[in-house]
């Protein structure tokens, strides 16, 4: 039986970020990883998502330059083996960086599946270190994130059904793709693939796309995708699906009832991501899910389960946790913090950005104007397209920003973006709502002229009395 101070099950952003952040507070640690460091979201998620919805961003603007500004340019075609060559280098380099931090923090990494055999124990079951026990002195970090929801009779084979897992790494590009799931993932392939120019169905059960955002996010996101081709079906659920040589043949019930019959290349299953917890051994640490299979914390200022020294970070939380990496990434500090025997402040969840990277963009901080109601604020709201500034004319792809503020001069509760480049500008919104910032706080600074963050200058200006371009 070995000894370290900390445990680490899981070697994505919040296992990962709990034991860079434990070791540098001088504790010894072990980081078991059954795959590779970095997990979903450096693999199969963020990192190369991102990669491509930038190439994508680059495909859109050719067509921009030579419909809107006069820029005779045409595109070819896309050279997919480049394109993905691009994106898998971007992934390596950083997995190595990911490495490099924590060999240069002295975080031993085990490479093999973790089991817990009790509430400060853990054997490792494969690879090389297999049949090796730890204890863990202070403490273990279940880290183990989560893997794409699957439809029941609907087997993802990596080529015709896809997940999220794997749509980046299935073969070519295809002429059609049939999406299931309007959240950020499944608007983020579809707005990817149109782009590439594959036609779109974007089918959501609920009655709007990104059922958990403000419901005018949902409305401009939906005309922008519209705008773009993309087939919008909301209030509408898969009937059927089958796989053929030649792609999906799928029927769909419409909001209005209606049977419609959808053809596609692929079938993109994009409905959710549920907590990975098989052989963990929860059991033998006292340990149970929730019935949605989650690992709930018994002090959520601490993340700590209620076995004492057994603490959860990532996907494995359930809500208020976000199943977002930047999350991950402030539970992993709190833990590592509180191993180390501080008393870090909990993550303000309310305070943590939503970001969908699609065309055009979405991002938002706080409380939807429907929550704040709920939650019995009196409210003012004030909207202002992005076209109202200068800057939002020259990108010429319409969006808005949106914000929820106390009455008669009270906090910021919410801001909501949706336009180009509005992932970039969510970080000043960030800090408004996290430091109980009022409308008239934000208006005594000076946006930049011109840039598309005038717009929250601007909207904030009028919230606080002071409305120059906007009345």
């Amino acid at each position: 039986m070995h000894e370290t101070d900390v445990i680490v099950i899981g070697g994505g952003t919040g296992g990962y970020s709990t034991a860079l952040r434990a070791a540098a507070l001088g504790l010894e640690v072990v980081l078991a990883e059954r795959d590779l460091v970095g997990g979903t979201c450096l693999h199969r998620g963020c990192i190369p998502s991102k990669a491509m919805l930038h190439a994508a961003e680059l495909v859109d603007g050719i067509a921009e330059a030579r419909e809107r500004w006069g820029v005779k340019a045409s595109l070819d075609s896309v050279d997919w083996a480049a394109l993905t060559a691009t994106r898998d280098d971007i992934v390596s380099r950083n997995h190595r960086g990911v490495e490099g931090h924590l060999s240069h923090a002295g975080v031993r990494v085990v490479r093999g599946s973790a089991t817990l055999t009790g509430p400060r124990t853990v054997r490792v079951e494969t690879g090389a270190e297999a049949g090796t026990a730890w204890r863990a002195r202070r403490g273990i970090v279940l880290a183990t994130g989560s893997r794409p929801r699957t439809l029941p009779g609907l087997q993802p084979d990596g080529a015709r059904v896809v997940t999220s897992d794997d749509a980046l790494f299935a073969p070519g590009l295809p002429g059609s793709v049939l999406v299931l799931g309007g959240g950020a993932i499944g608007v983020e392939y579809a707005s990817l693939h149109r782009s590439m120019g594959a036609e779109v169905t974007l089918v959501e059960a609920a009655d709007r796309l990104l059922p958990l955002e403000d419901a005018e996010v949902s409305r401009h996101l939906t005309r922008g995708l519209k705008k773009r081709g993309i087939d919008v079906q909301t209030s509408a659920r898969l009937e059927e699906a089958t796989p053929h040589e030649d792609g999906v043949r799928a029927t769909l019930r419409t909001a209005r009832g209606e049977v419609r019959e959808v053809r596609a290349d692929r079938l993109l299953v994009a409905v959710g991501r549920v907590p990975v917890t098989d052989g963990l051994g929860l059991a033998a640490a006292g340990l149970a899910t929730d019935a949605r299979g989650f690992v709930a914390p018994a002090d959520w200022s601490r993340l700590e389960t209620a076995v004492p020294g057994v603490h959860v970070v990532g996907d494995l939380l359930p809500p208020p946790s976000l199943g977002l990496a930047h999350a991950s990434f402030a539970e992993g500090l709190v833990v590592a913090e509180a191993l180390a025997g501080l008393t870090p402040r909990p993550v303000d969840y309310t305070a943590v950005p939503r970001v969908t990277y699609s065309s055009p963009q979405t991002a938002a901080v706080g409380l939807s104007e429907a929550e704040a109601r709920e939650r019995g604020h009196d409210v003012l709201v004030n909207s202002m397209p992005l076209t109202a500034v200068a800057k939002g004319m020259v990108h010429g792809r319409g969006g808005v920003v949106k914000v929820v503020a106390e009455r008669d001069g009270g906090r910021v509760l919410g801001v909501h973006l949706v336009g180009p480049h509005v992932s970039e500008m969510i970080a000043e919104s960030q800090l408004v709502v996290g430091w109980d910032a009022e409308a008239a706080d934000v208006a005594q600074h000076v946006h930049a002229h011109p840039t598309l963050s005038e717009a929250v200058g601007e909207v904030m200006l009028s919230l606080a009395g002071r409305g120059l371009h906007q009345q």
